[in-house]
C-alpha cells in the first residue's frame, strides 16, 4: 500500500475528466442544434458541410433570379397583348377604307387619323414597355439569367432583334395611308442589322431594295418608283423626294440619291450601290468600344408607304411577328418555371444532406448525454472512494 502517490485516484480522475468532456459536447450540440461546431469536431464533415452550404446559398438565389427572369417575360408578353389588340384594330380600319364603294375622301381621311393614332400607340407601348428600367420591346434587350449556382449555368431572354423593335417602324406598318387610291412600287426590302462591338466583330448595317438599277431602259422606272422612307441614326430619307431631273445613264442616278442620301442620313460616306438586282445601303460601322443601342441606332430600316391594296399585308406580317414574338415569350416562361421547380428540389436535396452532415441528432445526443452524466456521477463516487484508500495505512501505523 502506497500513500505518497495515490494512483487509483489519478485514473479515476482522468476517466471522470473524460466524462465531464462528453458531457460538454453533449450539452453544446444539444444547445446549439448542430453536431459539428468547429472543425475538431469532425474536420472533413465540416468541408464537405460548408461546400453543400455555399451551393444551397447559390441555387436560393438563383430561384430568385429566375423567378426575376420569369416577372420579364411576364412584362413583355403583357405588353404584347395589347399590341395584338391595336394591329388587329388596325387590320379592321384597314380593310373597312378598301371599301371604295361606301367611303368617300373625308370617310377616309378619318380612318386614316384613327390608324395613325394607333399607330403612335404601338410605338408607344415599344418605347415605355420596360422592367426596372431596361426596355423590353425596342429591339435591344437581350437579358442573361443566371439560373444555377455554378458558373454558365444561364439562360438567355431575347426579345425582337437588333435593329428591329416592336413599334410601328419595326414591325413595318409606319407608311400606312388609306387615303391613297393607287399602290406605288413599294420595294422589297431585305434589312441587316449593324453589329456593334459588344455584340461581336463590328460590322455596318445594310439595306437592299430589290431591283434592276443599272440596266438602260429598266433603271429609269426603278429610281422613279421608289417610294418609302429609310430611317437611321434618328434620321429619315424620303425616297420618294429624290429629283432625278436629266440624269440619263445609270451613274447619274447614282450619284444624285447617295448625295440626297448623304445628306439626309449623314453617313461618312457615300452609302448606296446599284446592281441589276439590289439597291443597297450601307450605314456606317459602329466600331471598337460601340455598344448594342450603338447597333440598333446604325442600323437602316426601311418603311414603305403602304396603301389599302398593301397595307392588309403589311399587318398581317406584323400580326405573325408578333404572335411569334409572344410565342417565343410563353416557351421561356414555361422553360423558366420549370428551371424554378428544378432548382427547389434540388435545394430540399442539398440542404437535406447538409443537414444530415451538419445538425444534431437529439435523441442519439441525449442517449450520449445521460450516459456521459451517468458516468460522471459514477466518477465521483469512485474518486471519493479512491480518496478513502490512503485511511487503511493510518490503522496500520497506528
Amino acid at each position: 500500500m502506497r500513500i505518497s502517490t495515490n494512483v487509483a485516484a489519478l485514473k479515476t480522475h482522468r476517466v471522470l475528466a473524460g466524462s465531464d468532456r462528453a458531457a460538454g459536447r453533449s450539452l453544446e450540440r444539444l444547445a446549439s442544434g448542430l453536431r459539428i461546431n468547429r472543425a475538431a469536431d469532425d474536420a472533413a464533415g465540416l468541408a464537405v458541410a460548408e461546400g453543400l452550404r455555399s451551393r444551397i446559398g447559390g441555387m436560393r438565389q438563383a430561384v430568385r433570379n429566375t423567378h426575376d427572369g420569369i416577372s420579364v417575360v411576364r412584362t413583355a408578353e403583357g405588353a404584347l397583348a395589347q399590341s395584338t389588340s391595336v394591329l388587329q384594330r388596325m387590320r379592321d380600319l384597314t380593310v373597312q377604307a378598301a371599301n371604295d364603294g361606301a367611303l368617300d375622301a373625308s370617310a377616309k381621311a378619318a380612318v386614316q387619323r384613327e390608324i395613325d393614332q394607333l399607330a403612335a400607340e404601338l410605338t408607344r407601348i415599344a418605347t415605355v414597355t420596360a422592367f426596372n428600367g431596361t426596355p423590353l420591346l425596342d429591339g435591344s434587350y437581350r437579358g442573361t439569367f443566371q439560373v444555377g449556382s455554378e458558373v454558365g449555368e444561364t439562360i438567355t431572354v431575347v426579345i425582337g432583334g437588333a435593329g428591329r423593335g416592336m413599334d410601328a417602324e419595326g414591325l413595318g406598318i409606319g407608311g400606312i395611308d388609306v387615303a391613297r387610291t393607287a399602290a406605288g412600287s413599294a420595294a422589297r426590302a431585305t434589312a441587316t442589322p449593324a453589329v456593334s462591338d459588344e455584340e461581336g466583330v463590328p460590322t455596318s448595317g445594310r439595306l437592299s431594295l430589290a431591283g434592276d438599277f443599272i440596266t438602260p431602259g429598266s433603271l429609269e422606272a426603278a429610281y422613279r418608283d421608289l417610294t418609302g422612307t429609310i430611317s437611321y441614326a434618328g434620321r429619315t430619307f424620303d425616297l420618294g423626294t429624290v429629283d432625278y431631273t436629266g440624269d440619263v445613264t445609270a451613274q447619274d442616278h447614282i450619284d444624285t440619291i447617295n448625295l440626297a442620301a448623304r445628306a439626309a442620313l449623314g453617313t461618312a460616306g457615300m452609302p448606296v450601290v446599284a446592281t441589276s438586282g439590289e439597291l443597297v445601303f450601307t450605314g456606317d460601322n459602329p466600331g471598337p468600344g460601340s455598344t448594342t443601342a450603338d447597333g440598333q441606332r446604325l442600323s437602316l430600316r426601311y418603311d414603305p408607304q403602304l396603301d389599302t391594296g398593301t397595307a392588309v399585308r403589311a399587318i398581317d406580317t406584323a400580326i405573325r411577328w408578333v404572335g411569334s414574338a409572344r410565342a417565343d415569350l410563353g416557351a421561356i416562361e414555361n422553360r423558366l418555371a420549370h428551371t424554378a421547380a428544378r432548382l427547389d428540389v434540388a435545394v430540399e436535396n442539398t440542404t437535406a444532406s447538409w443537414s444530415r452532415i451538419r445538425d444534431t441528432d437529439m435523441a442519439a445526443e441525449m442517449s450520449a448525454l445521460t450516459r456521459a452524466q451517468v458516468l460522471s456521477q459514477a466518477g465521483t463516487a469512485m474518486l471519493a472512494q479512491a480518496q478513502q484508500s490512503p485511511q487503511g495505512v493510518l490503522r496500520l501505523l497506528g
